[in-house]
């Protein structure tokens, strides 16, 4: 049985727009005077960059939907955050400790950072005078930065957070995107600034903390995670409750942890046990995975929507309880990874990259599972949303702030995707996806460079296709397919993804 099309609006129209998850490399690395990639190292300098006078770093890198969002100047190496939070309170108290290196000559620098009372700040050991907006922190060293000069800050705050660090039941949560990093810590809070992390948090009795990475130490109520690989400070978590921590290795090996709110017992572990399988099976199709560890932090908590964080995805507990395919949310975040966070967004405009590939992830998915084809996904949403609905007037490479995260930039994505695989043929279409991953990996692209990848890959002129469904504001023509309906599961996946799973 066809889904009609009055049902399928209706989803998306209650749906509304989907809570979270720039500039060009070369513009932001430009404004930053930086490197002419996020992952290189600034060089010692020309004579001409070692006599200009230093200057102050840009509040910003420029991108258009965030202008604030994070920082020109200099590339962050690591982070070191000691956290401890009292539940009872909501107070947080952190000491963060900022490796970096100078991209030019600076007398001042930012972080980003909202609300939260700074205690101190110094550079390299030596106090630093300091001033505060209402999202940038401007620190003066004592001493000028040189170009290239590797420099620590450490920032003494602490406060109840406003946003990102969400209080729970018995403890906390953070998620957000795009924007959680810079209330809880402070950040160059951009994805094409990635680094490393180490989380030492200190908890009350009873309390378990997990973050990123691998678990490094558990000492009385201190737990120290370590995050080796770069990563985009939006996807940096710190979970703290009454969590039953699970420690296991899969098939392959993957070191995994999952921590799960006690007070949901079972609820959520036929999906979880499913975590192996689904690594594998999108490994074998984008590359291997990307990271030393893997996971899920499952919450009782109405957040509302799941999010990618790295090696440790967060789950609310709503999103499990024997629906069927309710692994599909797993397969989803999973699949971001590989896309969001092994290969960043160079700017939030381009934000189909990370949730186009993570939809059609789930449509890959439901052919192994036997629930539909990836073409009985595709007419699904083409048959069952009218040419006169919103659902085509968004503009998916450039959907503008407001619309960054609606439901056409998850679904249209994996349409889009599904139409070039039909252009150029399976072998084609999983060699550009698995070159993409390869020559971006733990660093970031846009539009354009896929674009060029993909006709550089196939030898065919992607363009008409990339400008139908990612330029122009209307239902395209002559894209169904004389594919059959799904079987009634199919139809019920299918209608449980558009209906009540809502994920970034």
């Amino acid at each position: 049985m066809r889904v009609a099309a009055l049902p399928l609006a209706a989803v998306i129209a209650a749906s509304g727009v989907l809570s979270g998850c720039w500039l060009q490399s070369s513009d932001r690395d430009r404004a930053a005077g930086a490197p002419t990639t996020s992952s290189a190292t600034p060089g010692v300098g020309t004579p001409t960059d070692l006599d200009r006078p230093p200057v102050a770093g840009a509040a910003g890198v420029g991108d258009r939907y965030f202008p604030r969002y994070g920082n020109g100047g200099y590339n962050v190496a690591h982070y070191r955050l000691r956290l401890s939070y009292n539940p009872a309170t909501d107070r947080l108290q952190g000491t963060a400790t900022i490796d970096a290196r100078a991209g030019r000559p600076l007398r001042s620098f930012n972080l980003d950072l909202v609300g939260l009372t700074v205690q101190s700040i110094s550079v390299d050991g030596s106090p630093a005078r300091w001033r505060r907006g209402s999202h940038e922190l401007t620190v003066t060293p004592a001493q000028a930065l040189p170009i290239g000069a590797k420099f620590r800050t450490v920032v003494r705050y602490s406060g109840r957070p406003e946003a990102g660090f969400r209080a729970t039941n018995d403890g906390a949560l953070v998620a957000g995107q795009p924007e959680s990093a810079a209330y809880w810590f402070p950040v160059n809070d951009h994805p094409t600034d990635k680094a490393t992390y180490t989380f030492v948090v200190t908890v009350p009795d009873g309390l378990v903390a997990v973050a990123n990475g691998v678990l490094d130490s558990h000492r009385d109520n201190t737990w120290t995670w370590l995050a080796r690989e770069p990563m985009a400070s939006y996807l940096a978590t710190v979970a703290i409750g009454d969590f039953d921590l699970r420690s296991y290795q899969t098939v392959d090996g993957l070191l995994m942890w999952d921590a799960v709110d006690r007070s949901i017992g079972s609820r959520a572990d036929s999906a979880l046990d499913r975590q192996g399988e689904i690594i594998d099976f999108l490994a074998d199709r984008f590359g291997d995975y990307p990271f030393e560890a893997g996971g899920a932090i499952v919450d009782d908590h109405r957040l509302g929507f799941a999010l990618e964080t790295q090696t440790r995805p967060v789950y609310p507990a709503g999103f499990f309880g024997g629906q069927p395919g309710e692994e599909m949310i797993i397969v989803h975040e999973v699949a971001h990874q590989w896309f969001g966070d092994y290969v960043s967004v160079a700017r939030w405009r381009d934000i189909v990259l990370n949730e186009g590939f993570a939809t059609y992830a789930e449509w890959l998915w439901m052919e192994e599972a036997g629930y539909a084809t990836a073409q009985q996904a595709f007419d699904f949403f083409y048959r069952g949303m009218p040419s006169s609905h919103p659902f085509w007037s968004v503009r998916l490479s450039d959907p503008g702030v407001d619309d960054l995260f609606d439901v056409a930039v998850y679904w249209r994505g994996a349409m889009w995707l599904h139409q070039l695989r039909r252009l150029v043929g399976d072998e084609d279409f999983f060699a550009i996806v698995r070159q993409w991953v390869s020559s971006k990996a733990h660093d970031h692209g846009s539009l354009t460079e896929f674009t060029k990848l993909a006709e550089q890959v196939s030898g065919r002129d992607v363009d008409p296709l990339f400008r139908r469904w990612l330029e122009e504001r209307d239902k395209p023509t002559g894209s169904g397919s004389t594919a059959g309906p799904p079987s009634a599961l199919g139809e019920r996946v299918l209608e449980g993804r558009s209906r009540g799973l809502i994920d970034v």
